[in-house]
């Protein structure tokens, strides 16, 4: 029987907790959007516009990386308090590599690591 693959995945704009868990263990990495609020502020002091550009420069690098992370998996939970899990999710329904994939997006407020583990646990059980 083959193991169905689960990654539950805890974001902001700012940051990323990719949850892998495999028989009921939880491995955990983290990816870190470059464009941090030191950034943001030093960009504005050259111009509005460059900052945007950017901040969407940026923000695309983050997802495209935790796009490249989805794509090992058969069953994704998206979870956070922002609407970077939708705009990810909406990123990837777009993309015909993703559409094997079960991803599915859940509201959530900031957690501590271990509540995220458990929403993960009991979302894939």
């Amino acid at each position: 029987m083959k193991t169905i693959k689960h990654l539950g995945i805890w974001m902001d704009h700012s940051i990323a907790f990719l949850m892998d868990l495999t028989n009921d263990t939880i491995v955990q990495n983290r990816v870190v959007s470059e464009f941090t609020h030191q950034e943001k502020e030093n960009s504005l002091k050259k111009n509005e516009i460059f900052m945007h550009n950017k901040e969407q420069h940026q923000q695309s690098s983050f997802y495209k990386t935790l796009s490249e992370t989805i794509r090992n998996y058969q069953e994704v939970i998206l979870f956070g308090p922002t609407d970077a899990k939708n705009e990810l999710f909406n990123l990837l329904k777009a993309d015909h590599l993703f559409e094997n994939i079960k991803i599915e997006v859940k509201d959530s407020d900031k957690m501590t690591e271990n509540q995220m583990h458990a929403f993960v646990r009991e979302y894939f059980k």
